[in-house]
């Protein structure tokens, strides 16, 4: 949950510390600091500034969550469980900014991972099949529709509401 600048000053004070417990023979206040430099390094590449990213998202502050999301190099690195989450707000910046083809792009890829709820994940597959149909195409935007409706009965009533409307969105086409 920190950010880069953030873990890279952790980690050079706890790199002080060990110089510091080395040069005063306490090893083991040394190896202990070594484990948290590398549970710091471990959570920068299997976690991510994620939960941060989620939060600005989640207050519509799409520029501080996109720049949060920008310093994850290979999101392919993050967890199962971070890599849905970060496609999935990932697309909702892209949406903002009204691009469109990312968007459709980071929600495909969120919907092959777990995501927090099946309100999530039907979430995600809604917005591949709302910009399909923007677009045109129809036989794809089917596709997601049917694979939402597996998650019927897990989704709220608002959810089922926006399945309603993108099937009779495809029923005019």
């Amino acid at each position: 949950m920190f950010t880069k600048s953030a873990r890279i000053i952790v980690i050079g004070l706890f790199v002080v510390l060990v110089a510091v417990a080395v040069y005063m023979r306490v090893y083991q206040l040394a190896g202990i600091s070594v484990m948290f430099i590398a549970l710091l390094v471990w959570g920068y590449f299997k976690q991510g500034p994620i939960v941060l990213a989620a939060k600005h998202f989640h207050n519509k502050d799409y520029q501080g969550a996109e720049r949060l999301l920008r310093e994850v190099n290979r999101p392919e690195w993050l967890s199962k469980s971070r890599r849905g989450f970060y496609e999935f707000i990932y697309g909702g910046v892209c949406l903002a900014k009204k691009d469109y083809e990312a968007a459709e792009k980071h929600y495909e890829i969120a919907a092959q991972y777990p995501l927090r709820t099946a309100n999530d994940h039907v979430a995600a597959l809604m917005h591949v099949a709302n910009i399909s149909i923007r677009n045109g195409n129809y036989d794809k935007a089917k596709a997601y529709l049917q694979l939402a409706e597996k998650h019927r009965d897990n989704i709220t009533a608002k959810m089922k509401d926006v399945m309603y409307r993108v099937e009779q969105e495809l029923k005019k086409h």
